[in-house]
């Protein structure tokens, strides 16, 4: 398998579990109810930080050293720089969170609806980059079973997290008026940022090869802005935020488990 080939096939999952969520906008009319939506957003920040040790900068690390490189450097510049990118793009990008008024970034006047999409395909980047670069590594260290089972972890993991990504955008857009189609294929769409960018990190990582520890570190990066900028915070809205707590530590310690078991 090539890296092209395994990046293309590692994203796809999470791309149909984002799918799959938008689909349940056909089966259910309202919103999730307040709590369960804190649970799926504390279940996917406790994903994505496990994802972000254990599937980017570990390997980083590792990758760095047989370079000949200082492990810590690469970690932590790409991290950095991830972080950098993400904060830089959540000014610009103009976009409207689900149950928020204000749009966020630039202004524009671009409808609600496209807004909505925007702020969910914007934190969709770095889970797509993640999983294309886990798939890449598999590749370059021959395609062993230890790595090619690390990087289908990694898939597993953010696919499962998609799924309530996918209606929690999906759900909003038909209460703001739009038709359950419409609001299935912009659910849908929001998605589609994952296999672009799974596939372009690993074009850029295949041609310099030293870059690959720069790019995992960026992408743990880029995913932990969005965890603490986004996720944990509304995972702890409300008065009752234990299940928001409890939900970060489950999603935690599966993508945990799944990254050490398979890996």
């Amino acid at each position: 398998m090539n890296g092209l080939l395994g990046a293309s096939l590692g994203t796809l999952f999470p791309f149909l579990m984002t799918t799959l969520g938008s689909a349940m906008v056909f089966f259910f009319r309202k919103e999730m109810k307040s709590g369960v939506q804190r649970i799926f957003l504390g279940f996917a920040a406790g994903v994505m930080i496990a994802a972000s040790m254990w599937g980017l900068l570990t390997p980083a690390i590792e990758e760095s050293e047989q370079l000949g490189i200082p492990g810590w450097l690469p970690a932590a510049g790409g991290f950095a720089l991830g972080v950098l990118f993400l904060m830089l793009m959540d000014v610009l990008l103009p976009h409207l969170h689900p149950g928020l008024r204000e749009p966020e970034g630039m202004p524009s006047s671009m409808r609600r609806s496209t807004l909505m999409m925007l702020a969910v395909t914007l934190h969709n980047i770095p889970e797509g980059m993640a999983v294309g670069l886990a798939f890449a590594l598999a590749v370059q260290h021959g395609d062993t079973n230890i790595t090619m089972a690390s990087a289908m972890a990694l898939s597993l993991g953010i696919g499962i997290q998609n799924f309530p990504e996918g209606a929690a955008i999906s759900l909003p857009l038909r209460r703001e008026g739009i038709s359950a189609g419409r609001s299935f294929v912009m659910g849908s769409l929001s998605g589609i940022v994952e296999p672009i960018f799974g596939i372009l990190v690993v074009l850029v990582a295949g041609s310099i090869q030293p870059l690959m520890p720069w790019l995992l570190s960026f992408a743990a990066g880029a995913m932990m802005y969005v965890v603490v900028e986004e996720l944990i915070p509304e995972a702890h809205l409300g008065e009752h935020s234990n299940g928001g707590t409890i939900s970060v530590m489950v999603g935690f310690l599966l993508m945990m488990v799944l990254d050490i078991a398979l890996g």
